[in-house]
């Protein structure tokens, strides 16, 4: 009787992967309005009632798809006093990647949608905006985490809308220079 419920939890498991790589593939395509329960199911290869019996609605998959991409890997894990060089490097990087967060672009075309206004709120407060005003000492460590965490989300929209020939600059370098003025700008007490 073990190795039959070690299957079906596989399985599972399996099923669960497939219908939130599905959702994510179609939210990022098309946005959370476009996106339906039966578009998914079709992606998924999974019956709908399926698709709620493990996620219960389609706003509370589309807020699972979302903390897919998880916090900052190690970007805020720096002493205070590197942050503006490691926020810099980090929004540098995702200019110049060929490949754009699957998570970003979800944002991006659901943003429009009131029902997930909330759930995009929370996802950018829990990944980018608390995690960064936990890190600062001093007064407005919220109000300085909000402008950085602007600069951080805007930079994530510019590449999305253009990809990684969204500027001209001469080098890596030179960006990651000036970016760090501006986010020492953005968090100096």
């Amino acid at each position: 009787m073990g190795r039959v419920d070690e299957v079906r939890q596989r399985d599972r498991a399996g099923t669960r992967r497939r219908i939130l790589d599905a959702a994510r593939k179609l939210f990022t395509e098309l946005g959370y309005d476009q996106v339906t329960m039966r578009l998914i199911s079709a992606e998924a290869d999974a019956n709908v009632a399926l698709i709620n019996r493990y996620f219960g609605s389609k706003r509370e998959l589309f807020a699972e798809v979302l903390a897919m991409q998880g916090r900052f890997p190690g970007v805020l894990d720096v002493p205070e006093a590197e942050l503006p060089r490691r926020l810099a490097e980090y929004v540098a990087e995702r200019l110049r990647s060929e490949r754009g967060s699957p998570v970003m672009a979800a944002l991006i075309r659901s943003a429009s949608c009131s029902e997930t206004h909330g759930l995009i709120r929370d996802r950018v407060s829990s990944a980018i905006l608390g995690p960064l005003a936990a890190r600062l000492s001093g007064p407005e460590a919220i109000f300085r985490a909000t402008v950085a965490t602007s600069l951080i989300t805007g930079a994530g929209t510019l590449s999305q809308l253009y990809g990684p020939d969204a500027f001209d600059a001469p080098d890596q370098e030179t960006v990651i220079r000036r970016l760090t003025a501006v986010f020492e700008a953005c968090l100096r007490a």
